[in-house]
């Protein structure tokens, strides 16, 4: 008996995609993550209903009305995962000096900013006129691209920071701060090194032939899966990191039972830490 299995990479891909985000999204929520970090779960919803609104409403939907609401999904995507940052930030460097948190700040803007200004196109100001509907969509496209690139690199550096320091503010490896933080930065350093190697090859490539043109294309195909399954791998990251509690959430319920004379013991004492604030 044969079986023909008429799925492609790509179909294989998205469907392992949304379930993997389906059930971080149940994690979340039944493991009350969501209430400790509702920026990344609103991002992780996002996700999960751009996957289903590609699936549904391609080919349904004309394609001005179409390009609209996937551009404008994009940029409140966009900004999400802005906020994703900030709240990761928060979470490990919530005990850090003021002084060190405008310091970092400004040196992490600054890297998103010379990435920003010298990667890609920039129109013209003089071009820039949304007067129609699609140069309006055009700016609001051009606006999540840029975003997102700023967003991946700040990612990528403040995953350095985390990574780095966390331990030091009571945000260890094990902590679902840092963890959600390394799953990011491990997707945007996949992202950015997609989009470098194919304008590498795109600014290098010269087919002479339709044959050397087809593998291009293809080669691209292949660097794009290679990305989502990145991402893939990342999602299962979550589900598995924040479906474990964290260290030392049970330990400060045993710590609180008086111990023989009313003095804990030298094992509950020394699992005693700062539990990570829990507050905005």
């Amino acid at each position: 008996m044969h079986l023909n299995f008429d799925f492609t990479a790509v179909q294989i891909l998205w469907t392992l995609t949304f379930a993997a985000h389906l059930v971080l999204l149940v994690v979340l929520l039944g493991r009350d993550r969501a209430r400790r970090f509702p920026w990344f779960t609103t991002a992780i919803a996002l996700v999960a209903l751009r996957l289903i609104a590609s699936r549904l409403l391609f080919g349904r939907l004309p394609q001005l009305t179409l390009g609209a609401i996937f551009v404008i999904l994009a940029d409140v995507s966009a900004m999400v995962s802005f906020l994703v940052l900030v709240e990761l930030a928060r979470k490990v460097f919530g005990k850090a000096r003021r002084t060190l948190w405008i310091l970092w700040g400004l040196v992490l803007l600054a890297i998103g900013g010379v990435v920003l200004a010298t990667w890609g196109h920039w129109p013209a100001w003089k071009t820039i006129n949304p007067t129609t509907w699609m140069a309006l969509l055009s700016l609001l496209q051009m606006f999540a691209q840029k975003v997102g690139l700023l967003t991946d690199v700040l990612t990528v550096t403040l995953g350095i920071l985390v990574v780095s320091f966390g331990r030091r503010y009571g945000a260890g490896w094990r902590s679902h701060a840092q963890q959600i933080m390394i799953g990011l930065s491990t997707a945007s350093l996949a992202q950015l090194s997609v989009q470098v190697i194919w304008q590498v090859i795109a600014k290098t490539a010269k087919p002479h032939s339709m044959a050397e043109y087809d593998r291009i294309v293809g080669l691209r195909e292949k660097l794009f899966n290679g990305n989502s399954v990145v991402y893939l791998a990342v999602a299962i990251w979550w589900i598995v990191c924040l479906w474990i509690d964290e260290p030392g959430g049970h330990e400060l319920a045993e710590v609180a039972v008086p111990v023989g004379a009313g003095e804990p013991s030298r094992e509950a004492s020394a699992a005693v830490e700062p539990p990570e604030d829990a507050t905005e």
